[in-house]
């Protein structure tokens, strides 16, 4: 199911629709295109949601996912795939069939649980099946603090928390773990990525702003697009850390709840 790499760095979305346009599919396809990339879609649900929260959620039939992304993989490929909502147990099944149907293509795993709303996004029984299916097929996997701690059971609440989640997520069978320090409190935010040969600290001040609908979403395909234009992991979050940064900045100061980023700011640059 693979070809040839195309210099703009192909990527398959797996994931849930945002109607409001600030996170899900919507935030994905404008991140890959932001960072000169191709990006394509195999939608999982539907949702009714803006800034303020999700209202509605329609899942889409689990034959129509699959057949999404295997008519995207036969004909136009990918280097790299990038999943978020799930929602339920026969998706994470589906789409742990997929990736391995679409090795050795690397996946960025963002295993999406709850919506920035609070919403939840992922049945609670699909946990478990989140962690044996979804978690060692990871390239690299992109947990926030909550929903590292419903994949180990450990409380993240420090940088030692986050260090000692990710590894438990490496031991989990992850090639890489981005552990997202959004969640844990302070006035400095710090995402670290654990790899079995070392880590790389990300820090920066945290930026004072409702506008961070989406930022899951985005930094995972952000890491997705650079992966697939072949920089290396280490290479591929710190652009993608950097571009979620600005992204944030540069906010539209859109809706009345949690804001969306400014996903195009690149193309003005």
């Amino acid at each position: 199911m693979t070809s040839l790499t195309s210099p703009l760095g192909r990527v398959l979305i797996i994931a849930g629709s945002d109607s409001g346009g600030g996170a899900g599919v919507q935030a994905d396809l404008k991140t890959v295109m932001a960072l000169g990339g191709y990006g394509a879609t195999a939608i999982t649900a539907v949702t009714v949601q803006n800034t303020l929260g999700v209202t509605g959620v329609h899942p889409i039939p689990v034959d129509i996912v699959q057949a999404q992304a295997r008519a995207v993989l036969s004909d136009i490929g990918a280097d790299a795939i990038k999943t978020g909502m799930l929602g339920d147990v026969a998706m994470v099944e589906a789409v742990a069939a997929l990736l391995d149907e679409a090795a050795p293509i690397p996946a960025v795993i963002d295993p999406v649980m709850i919506a920035k709303g609070g919403a939840s996004l992922l049945a609670s029984d699909a946990v478990d099946a989140v962690r044996s299916l979804m978690v060692p097929r990871a390239a690299l996997l992109t947990p926030n603090a909550p929903e590292a701690h419903a994949l180990t059971g450990l409380v993240v609440e420090s940088l030692d928390d986050q260090r000692r989640a990710g590894t438990a997520l490496l031991q989990l069978g992850a090639r890489a773990v981005l552990m997202k320090g959004g969640h844990v409190a302070g006035d400095r935010v710090i995402d670290l990525l654990l790899t079995p040969t070392g880590e790389t600290v990300f820090e920066t001040d945290r930026q004072d702003t409702r506008h961070t609908h989406g930022t899951g979403c985005t930094l995972a395909s952000a890491c997705a697009v650079g992966l697939a234009q072949g920089l290396p992991l280490d290479a591929a979050v710190a652009h993608a850390w950097a571009y979620v940064q600005e992204a944030m900045a540069s906010a539209p100061g859109l809706g009345q709840g949690h804001g969306p980023l400014d996903h195009g700011w690149t193309l003005r640059a």
